[in-house]
């Protein structure tokens, strides 16, 4: 067991953590309202805020989607800091979860493609956490437009690598649980794009219930990979850089290949090799004097 078993639980605990006390923050702070609220007015009159409770009169504006309540400060700080350091973590995940599949011989394209798409879910995450949607609409909904997507697509291909891999009956089960999870995703986002794009005030509620949802099942399937990570070694980490470098190598063409071919010869060195050269450096002075 190594201690690359704490990564995918910490990004699940982390960030599931994170984006509730964000809504807490937000709820509090009168820039939501609560996920329990379903009743919104079309306009509300300035009431003064009481500390310690949720606004008493909601509107659309106050719908509580996960972006809405990270738009500001100061929950929007804790906000960006979960993207980013998310991010970070779901590309570490990514990138082990590649080396594993290529260390159990299952080097392909539905391997390659779950990485591509879980960094593009990276690039989303940060793009989602650093333009808020009240002062950067259009990056966000960007950022936003990709995460959730490529998320949804790694989330896929990586019920299909669980099955090609699975050899027990533990493992089987693994693979059960993680289709559930990616139904369960799958069907949220749906749900949450249909609701989104209707002014009535309950759809887009439940658009925000299902986005938290459809969030919450993601970070959940993330952390499964738990299971596996107990088997990574420095082997495993090694498999993924070296066939990393071997397909940049490969997409860089065959006269870089050869380069690297020639610079890789400089460095073999045959038994005996050091003295031949000595002898092979002599200068004319050198075999006059022998």
């Amino acid at each position: 067991m190594t201690a690359w078993i704490v990564l995918p639980v910490s990004l699940a605990a982390f960030s599931i953590t994170g984006i509730w006390i964000v809504y807490y923050m937000a709820v509090m702070n009168h820039h939501v309202c609560p996920v329990e609220n379903w009743t919104y007015n079309a306009t509300c009159t300035e009431d003064l805020p009481r500390p310690g409770f949720p606004k008493a009169c909601c509107t659309i504006q106050d719908i509580p989607l996960i972006s809405k309540c990270g738009s500001f400060p100061p929950e929007s700080c804790l906000f960006s800091l979960i993207g980013n350091v998310g991010a970070f973590m779901v590309v570490m995940v990514c990138f082990l979860r590649y080396a594993q599949m290529i260390e159990h011989s299952h080097q392909g394209l539905v391997n390659t493609s779950a990485l591509v798409s879980g960094c593009i879910n990276a690039i989303g995450l940060v793009m989602v956490g650093n333009f808020q949607v009240d002062h950067a609409k259009s990056l966000h909904y960007v950022g936003a437009g990709v995460a959730f997507p490529a998320g949804l697509l790694f989330v896929c291909l990586q019920c299909v690598l669980t099955y090609r891999v699975a050899m027990t009956t533990l493992d089987y089960w693994m693979a059960h649980f993680r289709v559930a999870l990616s139904l369960g995703a799958m069907i949220s986002l749906v749900l949450s794009g249909i609701f989104f794009i209707h002014e009535s005030f309950l759809l887009q509620h439940a658009a925000a219930i299902c986005e938290w949802i459809f969030t919450v099942d993601i970070l959940i399937f993330y952390g499964t990979f738990t299971y596996e990570f107990g088997t990574v070694t420095r082997e495993t980490m090694m498999a993924g850089l070296q066939m990393s470098q071997h397909t940049s190598g490969v997409m860089m063409g065959p006269g870089s290949h050869s380069s690297t071919l020639a610079s890789a010869t400089k460095g073999l060195k045959s038994p005996g090799g050091s003295s031949t050269s000595t002898h092979l450096n002599c200068t004319p002075e050198s075999v006059a004097m022998l």
